[in-house]
């Protein structure tokens, strides 16, 4: 169904509507919130495709090669051997279907074997009940909670803290 590949330069524009529905972007980057140009985004669609210590992948339909969403790793620590989950589906039409949880098991895939990691963690809104699914789904466990630690709508809400280790992935 869908696919993990690199982005490409002109695929920024795919993010303008996405960014653009506080929906979707409701639970996402921070940066997120704030930004309201399509300038802006193409400056940090840039900077996404030039990042270095980040794995940041295009979810693609398999059968069509239509971008739907961005995920991957950032953060990423070659001393620690961890990096931070993080996840994007633009695509409200594939929301619910089972893309999070999919997405989500090969990027661990690739941060186990391809990166060597041995710890990634991630870090979900509490009211994101469809993320702290898909997570679980994929071998991801509750570390803690940061209380108080995102403020959307003017109101702040938990972040639930989740990490999964290679140990616990192999099994």
């Amino acid at each position: 169904m869908i696919k993990l590949a690199r982005m490409q330069p002109e695929e920024g524009a795919c993010f303008y509507p996405w960014i653009a529905d506080p929906e979707v972007v409701h639970y996402s980057l921070s940066a997120f919130q704030t930004m309201k140009t399509t300038a802006q985004i193409d400056h940090w669609f840039a900077a996404t495709l030039r990042d270095e210590k980040s794995l940041n992948l295009g979810i693609y339909l398999q059968e069509t090669n239509t971008l739907i969403g961005y995920a991957g790793l950032s953060n990423l620590s070659a001393t620690n051997q961890s990096g931070e989950y993080f996840i994007l589906i633009g695509e409200k039409a594939y929301w619910g279907k089972g893309v999070g949880t999919e997405v989500t098991k090969q990027v661990l895939t690739l941060g186990f074997t391809v990166h060597q990691l041995n710890r990634i963690m991630l870090t979900v809104s509490e009211s994101n009940l469809g993320g702290v699914k898909a997570y679980t789904k994929a071998g991801f466990v509750v570390e803690g909670r940061l209380r108080a630690a995102c403020c959307r709508n003017g109101l702040f809400h938990d972040k639930i803290v989740m990490s999964v280790l290679k140990a616990e992935w192999q099994q």
